[in-house]
């Protein structure tokens, strides 16, 4: 079969970033369920130790996403990517060898969780922000849409290929994959040829402190209509789906009395319609603009929630099956393509705060939402949980739809750089946002 030819098939480095990326996300399958396997069978964790794991996991988004967005702006994004898959691959590594010397115990895996999520806030958010500095603004949803695939195939390979490895070598050394995938990732990364700037300093401002810096991108992401409209759509949405997501496991074994194999079922399907989403999204947003293919999968995935509560005892799977395709397919192609017209309309200086900021304010509503979930659920039922959940998630396009965001067309050409405090201070004046062009766009 001939090799597709131009754009970014013909773009080595983004080449080599993707081929890179999809391996480490593959062996990050292994890790998500190995880790948790080895805690549970092989260390015997108890439950509040079995649930300091997923916590430990994510905390680091929330403690660290801000400062990591400040430091992704002051280096060189691609060296942040390089240290960050070197590390997991040392800290990853760690594990079998604790094992094989008979001392691991609980606290490490803990500890060793934590760890690997701080280096996994900075490079995810150095990831985004390098890729628009990688590739032409024109390319950045064809961009995003290949590494988004590679997540969503990775997430329909991954467990089976992880649950075949735990089954044959176990998993503390089912974790070494996760760990030679960090290397080859770390590799290719290496081998890639663009080199940034560093950001001019002027040596007449004095380096601003983290705080301000923090605040700065903050203010960019709020002081726009067209951002607050898709960080507040996104932010609400992951917190009544994570309302949803927080006992839905655990309503379809006890009310619909579905099996392991019912439920993988359900997630898979889930997984394929990502996949879709990630495969469609390009051409959707040629057909219909920027702003309409935003909205439109927004609609998607605010309408998928009614399918929980709503499947039937007598026969669910079909029912929930069509909520998680339709969640997958939207969730995926809203993401792709919000995610690339943020990193359109963001200066260059901007690019790691904007993205840091959008993920602490989007991530923090999730942890909130599996309390609310699971206290509803503990209280009132977990029938009614849904309910709840699929009834708040239900308007939440309407944050896209009633904006600015609905109007766009084209990507947006790149934007004036607003000046930083400390420029707009000996000016006498204070950092806005930059308006985007067009009559549709004149906020911020």
């Amino acid at each position: 079969m001939r090799k597709p030819a131009g754009g970014l098939w013909s773009h080595p480095d983004f080449l080599k970033l993707w081929t890179g990326q999809s391996i480490s996300e593959l062996g990050s399958q292994v890790s998500q369920l190995a880790i948790p396997w080895l805690a549970a069978v092989g260390l015997h964790a108890s439950p509040i130790e079995f649930s300091l794991l997923g916590v430990l996991g994510f905390l680091p988004f929330i403690l660290f996403a801000l400062p990591a967005g400040v430091w992704v702006d002051r280096l060189r994004r691609r060296n942040i990517l390089i240290v960050g898959d070197a590390s997991r691959a040392v800290l990853l590594a760690l594990i079998p060898i604790l094992w094989v010397a008979g001392v691991l115990q609980i606290w490490h895996l803990l500890v060793l969780q934590f760890v690997i999520g701080i280096f996994t806030v900075f490079f995810d958010v150095a990831y985004q922000s390098y890729l628009p500095a990688l590739i032409e603004r024109e390319h950045l949803v064809d961009g995003n849409s290949k590494l988004q695939l590679t997540v969503s195939v990775a997430q329909v390979a991954g467990p089976s290929m992880s649950g075949g490895l735990i089954a044959a070598i176990t998993a503390p050394y089912a974790i070494v994959a996760d760990a030679a995938s960090f290397v080859v990732s770390t590799v290719f990364m290496l081998r890639m040829g663009h080199r940034e700037n560093l950001p001019r300093q002027d040596r007449a401002i004095p380096r601003p402190k983290m705080w301000p810096q923090v605040k700065e991108g903050l203010h960019w992401i709020v002081g726009n209509r067209h951002l607050r409209a898709i960080t507040a759509c996104t932010g609400t949405s992951n917190f009544f789906g994570s309302m949803l997501w927080a006992i839905f496991v655990l309503y379809a074994v006890r009310d619909l009395h579905l099996s392991s194999i019912e439920v993988g079922a359900v997630f898979a399907v889930g997984s394929l319609g990502s996949i879709a989403g990630a495969l469609v999204v390009n051409r959707l947003q040629k057909a219909i603009g920027i702003g309409p293919a935003i909205v439109v999968p927004s609609v998607l995935f605010s309408m998928a929630g009614l399918a929980f509560p709503l499947a039937p005892h007598s026969f669910p799977l079909p029912a929930l099956m069509a909520g998680q395709l339709l969640f997958g397919f939207g969730s995926v192609a809203y993401n792709i393509t919000q995610v690339s017209f943020r990193q359109a309309i963001t200066p260059e200086r901007l690019q790691g705060r904007m993205n840091a900021g959008v993920r602490w304010i989007v991530w923090g509503t999730m942890p909130l939402g599996m309390l609310v979930g699971g206290a509803i659920g503990q209280t009132i039922g977990l029938h009614f949980a849904l309910w709840v959940s699929a009834a708040g998630g239900l308007p939440v396009f309407l944050l896209v739809l009633l904006s600015p965001v609905r109007s766009l067309r084209d990507m947006p050409a790149a934007v004036t750089d607003p000046p930083t405090p400390a420029q707009a201070e000996l000016e006498g004046g204070l950092v806005e946002g930059t308006p985007l062009p067009g009559p549709a766009a004149a906020d911020a």
